[in-house]
């Protein structure tokens, strides 16, 4: 007679599960105020809405996301608990761009064959991040893959949902001439590109516990830096500076595309690229793979992860705020008149299907 066929026979191991949620318990618990209601384990997590009867008209502002391929350099390092702020950061900040506060995070992860241990490093991760950006995480769920992933691949995915007043909402119907463009720092490459840099990583043969002086840390440190969370911050910001106007997120397609989607038409938006120097990683790839600039600026973020648009007046205060919360910022240019020119490498109209203003480059990059 054959063996039982067995679900863990299968590949699939439900009592490994059971111990990841032990694991990550406590670190999700601290996520929650008196607003969450119930615990982890539920089918369906709860949060008391309550407050939004106070609102004159609320709006929902929802965002999904993954890391991409920075996973790779997770697995290889096998440290994962920097992938799951990476995680909260590509969504809440997508929201928080509208003016919205980020209330609720839910996770995924998909994986070969659940370890415990692993699973709960990248919920650590995820909860930490929840915690920086002031949201509850409310639910998630862990799917084994046995035959559709390999033993040690996972992804990872996740999905907010933020509340914003009707008449606070930022964007680019705010957007007027004379209005500053600010730059606030991104931590390092954040979450994008990855494919790009792995491939130069690959073809200079760097390993990823060399020490890079330029850098002052290993490479693999470098790369796998986490996405910094603007959320707070930017929450903080558009309560106290009535001329916040809009924001954009710095993501897939680099600054000059993601700055072109809160531009109206009519408009245009200035970028000196010698206002900033910019940060040794970026110029690192650049030389590694011979890299062309237009190429590198038009997938990675060239060091700055958010942009402000805000009313001339409150622009240097806002710069000094920010920096008092903990992210350098700067001025960029400010927002013009479009004048129409034929489109160049250094002018950048509209992205990801948003059809508005422009975005005109100037000047090489500062190198340190």
């Amino acid at each position: 007679m054959s063996e039982p066929i067995t679900y863990a026979g299968a590949g699939v191991d439900t009592e490994a599960g059971d111990k990841a949620v032990e694991l990550m318990k406590s670190a999700v618990a601290r996520t929650h105020g008196p607003e969450v209601l119930g615990g982890i384990g539920a089918f369906a997590g709860l949060f008391d809405a309550s407050a939004l009867k106070d609102y004159r008209r609320p709006l929902l502002a929802s965002s999904t996301d993954g890391v991409g391929t920075k996973i790779v350099i997770a697995r290889q390092l096998g440290v994962h608990d920097t992938i799951g702020k990476d995680l909260v950061a590509m969504v809440v900040d997508d929201i928080v761009v509208c003016g919205a506060k980020p209330l609720v995070m839910t996770d995924y992860i998909a994986c070969g064959k659940v370890v415990p241990e692993r699973i709960a490093d990248i919920v650590r991760g995820i909860a930490e991040g929840c915690e920086i950006a002031g949201t509850a995480l409310v639910g998630g769920e862990t799917a084994e893959h046995p035959g559709v992933m390999e033993p040690d691949d996972y992804d990872v995915a996740g999905a907010a949902i933020g509340v914003v007043e009707a008449d606070a909402l930022l964007g680019p119907d705010r957007v007027a001439a004379g209005d500053v463009v600010v730059a606030m720092a991104s931590s390092g490459l954040h979450s994008n590109g990855y494919s790009l840099v792995r491939r130069v990583a690959e073809h200079a043969g760097w390993s990823l516990d060399n020490h890079v002086d330029d850098l002052g840390r290993t490479v693999g440190q470098e790369l796998l830096e986490p996405t910094r969370i603007y959320a707070s911050l930017c929450v903080d910001l558009a309560a106290r500076f009535g001329g916040l106007h809009a924001l954009s997120h710095v993501t897939g397609g680099g600054l000059a595309a993601n700055v072109a989607r809160i531009i109206p038409a009519g408009l245009a938006a200035s970028v000196a690229r010698d206002s900033w120097t910019l940060p040794p990683v970026f110029a690192l790839v650049q030389k590694a793979g011979a890299v062309p600039w237009h190429d590198l600026e038009s997938t990675l973020n060239m060091g700055v992860g958010m942009v402000a648009i805000v009313a001339a007046e409150d622009a240097d205060a806002l710069v000094a705020a920010s920096a008092a919360g903990g992210v350098p910022a700067w001025v960029l240019g400010e927002i013009t008149i479009d004048d129409g020119r034929i489109a160049s490498p250094d002018t950048v109209r509209g992205a990801k299907g948003v059809t508005g203003g422009a975005v005109n480059l100037s000047g090489a990059y500062r190198l340190g």
